[in-house]
């Protein structure tokens, strides 16, 4: 392991809205804090051509321009950012330590906001068409399929809330479950069926989804595993709701997490690691908005200055007692 670098008061690990927001805070509360910006930087909504619930603007913004404008405001009040991926912390004593390579980082305070990855169906174009007719955010992009023909990949609990939410805008709604029953509970799945705008595909999966870069999803080949049938089916997106995966491998056994991983959180942002705050889709199994991840942001840098000025005022008492 490397030389450690200085002691930071604040370390944000991600900058996605939670982790772009959080240093805006920090840094104009002096907290100083350093914005380790991961594998993917700017988060997931840089892969997101439109983004038009985001309180400010009114024509909407595509997801790379939102984020490059959080990345200025947050180096214009001091925030200093490090391209990098962490690959072991230890949260076990202060100062906390993140290993980089072959560098260690230190810090008094951590706020991670990693996010969460969307699973997806590892169709070789799924990625290039992510943004332009396939998503993973019903709540974020149906207002954009008004009158068109969707289709929607799973049969749990958030595939019908996906289902039913685009049964709104969508002429019709076609839910696609490689299984002949849905694993969703009953209520939700007594709306969906209720609704006449959702239609079932049972035992069948995409094969395919067509289209590309410039035109965007024109349609799904699907296969029916029992009969071994595949057809061609005509729409204009594909939204996957087969679960997200919290990115939080780093902070097993160290944080306390929730059966799917998310880490768990009280008062706010606080983890079970006092001077550990967690912010974003990383704590969120159920919003997963950038609003509601910007807001945790701000809570996390809030509760993180606040820790730090109990050290401080700690560590004068322990000098007045020398």
């Amino acid at each position: 392991m490397g030389q450690a670098d200085e002691l930071n008061e604040t370390i944000i690990l991600g900058s996605g809205p939670a982790g772009l927001t959080a240093a805006i805070y920090a840094a104009r509360g002096r907290c100083c804090p350093l914005l380790i910006q991961g594998a993917q930087i700017g988060g997931q909504l840089t892969t997101t051509t439109e983004v038009d619930n985001f309180p400010g603007f009114a024509e909407g913004i595509d997801g790379p321009s939102l984020m490059a404008e959080m990345e200025k405001q947050a180096r214009r009040f001091g925030t200093r950012f490090l391209e990098g991926e962490v690959t072991a912390v230890d949260l076990s004593s202060q100062p906390f330590c993140l290993s980089i390579d072959q560098d260690l980082h230190r810090c008094r305070t951590l706020i991670i906001c990693t996010g969460a990855s969307p699973k997806m169906l590892e169709l070789p174009n799924e990625w290039e068409l992510y943004g332009r007719g396939v998503s993973v955010c019903a709540t974020c992009d149906a207002f954009f399929y008004r009158d068109k023909d969707v289709v929607v990949v799973g049969g749990g609990d958030t595939a019908m809330e996906e289902a039913t939410f685009l049964a709104r805008f969508a002429r019709r709604v076609t839910v696609v479950h490689r299984r002949d029953a849905l694993r969703a509970t009953a209520p939700l799945q007594e709306r969906a069926r209720a609704n006449d705008r959702i239609a079932f595909r049972w035992n069948t999966v995409v094969a395919a989804i067509l289209g590309d870069k410039q035109s965007g999803v024109r349609g799904v080949r699907l296969l029916d595993h029992k009969t071994g049938e595949e057809t061609e089916m005509a729409c204009d997106g594909v939204f996957i709701a087969i679960g997200h995966t919290p990115n939080t491998a780093l902070f097993q056994g160290q944080l306390e997490m929730d059966p799917q991983g998310y880490i768990r959180t009280r008062n706010g942002t606080e983890t079970n690691v006092p001077g550990v705050f967690a912010a974003g889709d990383v704590q969120d199994p159920h919003f997963r908005q950038a609003i509601t991840a910007a807001g945790t942001g701000c809570m996390a840098a809030m509760q993180a200055e606040r820790y730090l000025e109990t050290l401080a005022a700690g560590a004068g008492r322990k000098e007045e007692a020398v």
